[in-house]
């Protein structure tokens, strides 16, 4: 074993989870590293920082590397929607800027996958001083979005405000969370979305599964079901002040990466879109091998041209 695949084993076997308080409130995060510049990892929906366990101990060797559970998920509490909590990207935006001032303690690499890159984006727009640069993993083009249903066909936009409105019933939505919050369900909707069906294991099954079984888990995924407003990817991309590096799996059945690139191109913080052949929606998890030495790559760059 070489140095640095020695390192990174130790670094697996030194990943810690802690709780965080936030605003009287339990926020989950795991921590890996001691050294070199901070990153920040950013989960999608429906999963939570450990989504990012294939990464944290290879970044973890040269970077200080946290990956938070957003508020609804993972660790973190679920309270009930409503009244002082909104499960929205300015809530999650605030989350993450608040993360790196009381438990980073310096400007980070914030790194999103799916609706984790909206998060990481309104964080860096709403407290650019803390953003060192942004890395984007199939961002969520939120096609569902009140301003994007009118171009789309008929039938994709159709059923969606009726389904939205079934869903506000509580009855029915728990019923719906219930039926698909099941281990051969949540396979099924991972080998759709994932390029490489390999990595689709009982594991990462039950790291989806686990945080679903917690109190409030179902109101807070259906609150985001109804959630069609907010900020889109194209709103803040152009806000952005720092360094931004795009990935995409080419493969993504939900995140079309032509659309992905029409959204993206022109942005003049994007300094590349790199197209990833074979994969999916979570590229992280699905081939660490391929994504993570381009993002310490990046990380590097990045660090030397502030140096």
């Amino acid at each position: 074993m070489n140095a640095n695949l020695a390192r990174a084993s130790d670094a697996t076997e030194s990943i810690e989870r802690a709780i965080w308080t936030w605003r009287g409130m339990k926020i989950g995060y795991r921590v890996c590293g001691d050294r070199g510049p901070a990153v920040v990892c950013v989960h999608g929906f429906g999963a939570s920082s450990g989504h990012w366990r294939k990464n944290l101990p290879v970044l973890g060797v040269t970077c200080r590397c946290y990956a938070i559970d957003l508020l609804g998920f993972g660790a973190s509490d679920k309270p009930q929607p409503g009244g002082d909590v909104a499960y929205t990207f300015e809530t999650w935006g605030q989350q993450i800027v608040d993360f790196c001032r009381d438990v980073v303690g310096e400007p980070a690499f914030l790194i999103g996958n799916s609706i984790g890159c909206i998060a990481a984006m309104q964080a860096a727009v709403d407290a650019p001083d803390l953003a060192r640069g942004v890395a984007m993993l199939n961002v969520s083009l939120r096609l569902l979005h009140d301003r994007k249903r009118a171009t789309l066909p008929w039938y994709r936009s159709f059923g969606a405000p009726i389904v939205q409105k079934l869903l506000a019933s509580k009855p029915i939505g728990h019923f719906f969370f219930q039926r698909i919050a099941r281990p051969a369900v949540v396979r099924r909707l991972l080998l759709e979305a994932y390029g490489r069906p390999d990595a689709v294991t009982d594991e990462l099954v039950e790291l989806i599964l686990e945080p679903a079984r917690t109190p409030g888990a179902a109101d807070v995924f259906l609150s985001f079901v109804r959630y069609s407003q907010g900020p889109l990817p194209e709103d803040l991309l152009p806000e952005l002040s720092c360094p931004t590096i795009v990935l995409w799996g080419e493969n993504d059945p939900w995140e079309p990466i032509a659309l992905g690139r029409a959204v993206v191109e022109g942005s003049p913080t994007v300094e590349r879109f790199v197209s990833l052949a074979g994969l999916g929606h979570c590229p992280q998890d699905e081939a660490p091998d391929i994504v993570n030495p381009i993002l310490q790559t990046w990380i590097d760059e990045r660090t030397a041209a502030i140096a």
